[in-house]
């Protein structure tokens, strides 16, 4: 049997995707904050980061926010996860010294066996050395932007005259790899690309293939060929 890491308070907060999600990393920061110990977030997922649709990567993006906001030691993205989602967390916690886990009660969208005593009752087989704090949360919220975007596809940015612009062939010339999500109810490439930059998820708009915002991009670009 697994013996406890070690003795000093860590705190490990799970999270699905749903608005719930925000809630969980607060609260987790919160006791962190009254015992003085360092918090990690992370979140599990079977797909691959590469087929995560728009409103799913665009929690991921938040969750790095609250991660930097907050002072989490780290956001943990596990995906293309191939293990059960409990030993996946036994992993994260016994590696990172986990005393307490902090996990959602109610469905959080695909996360729903969560909502079953089950799953909680294998999450106590699987990690005897910490505690678990079950939290009642309020059911997912389908977002707004839910259906804003098609289901994303792999993309590249690629420098064009004196802007950039997407392009669904990798060149030569590919300055960053990521997945561009298409506006609902248009033919042309309208919509957000986003890729991950120094260790963080980045986007930016794209209208008729061509990137807006280009002194942002400009920035990443410089920054990458520094490092």
């Amino acid at each position: 049997m697994l013996k406890k890491p070690g003795m000093d308070e860590c705190i490990l907060v799970c999270v699905y995707y749903g608005p719930n999600g925000e809630r969980l990393i607060r609260r987790g920061h919160k006791m962190a904050s009254m015992l003085n110990c360092p918090f990690y977030i992370l979140s599990v997922d079977p797909l691959p980061f590469d087929q995560f649709d728009a409103d799913k990567s665009e929690y991921v993006e938040r969750w790095q926010e609250l991660a930097d906001e907050l002072g989490a030691q780290a956001f943990i993205l596990r995906d293309n996860e191939r293990l059960p989602s409990a030993k996946a967390i036994k992993e994260v916690a016994y590696d990172k010294n986990v005393t307490q886990i902090v996990i959602g009660q109610t469905a959080q969208s695909r996360w729903e066996e969560i909502t079953r005593g089950s799953f909680i009752n294998v999450l106590l087989r699987e990690i005897p050395f910490a505690d678990l704090h079950v939290v009642s949360v309020a059911r997912n919220i389908k977002s707004v932007e839910e259906d804003m975007y098609e289901k994303g596809v792999r993309a590249y940015l690629v420098e064009d005259g004196d802007g950039y612009r997407v392009s669904f062939t990798q060149s030569k010339g590919c300055e960053f790899e990521g997945i561009f999500f298409k506006e609902m109810g248009t033919d042309f490439n309208n919509g957000i690309f986003k890729f991950m930059h120094d260790s963080k998820m980045c986007q930016v708009h794209v209208s008729d293939d061509r990137i807006e915002e280009t002194g942002t991009v400009e920035r990443m670009v410089e920054e990458k060929h520094v490092q």
